[in-house]
């Protein structure tokens, strides 16, 4: 099985210092619609995993962030894609959790919903730190994009081991969908 794991935020759509709150603030980044749908249409599973902290906050509810995701799966629905699932944490920074990225659990539930022992290898894409951290737990092949919180991350952190950048989601794409076809060819 071919599975890809992104971070929403940043990664899909433009973000926000004061939260993505209702459908009309998410605002696809350009060309990442279009790279997901290419990438679905070359077989691959996609799901996403991401922190939604404004729940926990109580800044939307349940019925706002499903609008919001639904939305989202529309427009790549539209291009030809497909998100197979959407995994995430709905607690505040301060509540103690396991499933908080920088923890691991969203990925240890990927891992368990689609029959994995771990994730070795799953090629995840984040636009932050702590998105990168909950992924190598599991083994994942790390990719930050500059996108949203991406730019600041390469800046201000040291990336783990193996990381690898792209300018956007569209990038991760060609460069993913590349390195595909060279071991399709292989």
């Amino acid at each position: 099985m071919k599975l890809l794991v992104l971070d929403r935020d940043g990664v899909i759509n433009e973000d926000r210092d004061d939260y993505i709150k209702a459908p009309e603030e998410w605002v696809p980044i350009a060309g990442s619609i279009e790279a997901i749908s290419r990438l679905y249409r070359e077989g691959w599973r996609i799901v996403i995993a991401t922190n939604q902290s404004g729940l926990g906050r109580g800044l939307f509810d349940m019925t706002t962030l499903n609008a919001i995701n639904m939305k989202m799966q529309k427009a790549i629905a539209a291009a030809g894609g497909r998100v197979d699932a959407v995994f995430f944490c709905p607690h505040a920074p301060e509540d103690v959790c396991s499933c908080r990225k920088p923890r691991s659990g969203l990925f240890q539930d990927i891992a368990t919903r689609y029959g994995l022992d771990n994730l070795r290898v799953v090629p995840t894409v984040g636009d932050s730190l702590r998105d990168l951290q909950a992924a190598a737990a599991l083994g994942c092949a790390l990719h930050l994009v500059r996108t949203g919180k991406g730019e600041r991350t390469l800046d201000s952190e040291t990336l783990p081991e193996g990381t690898q950048v792209h300018a956007d989601l569209a990038g991760f794409a060609d460069w993913l969908l590349r390195q595909s076809s060279r071991h399709t060819a292989a």
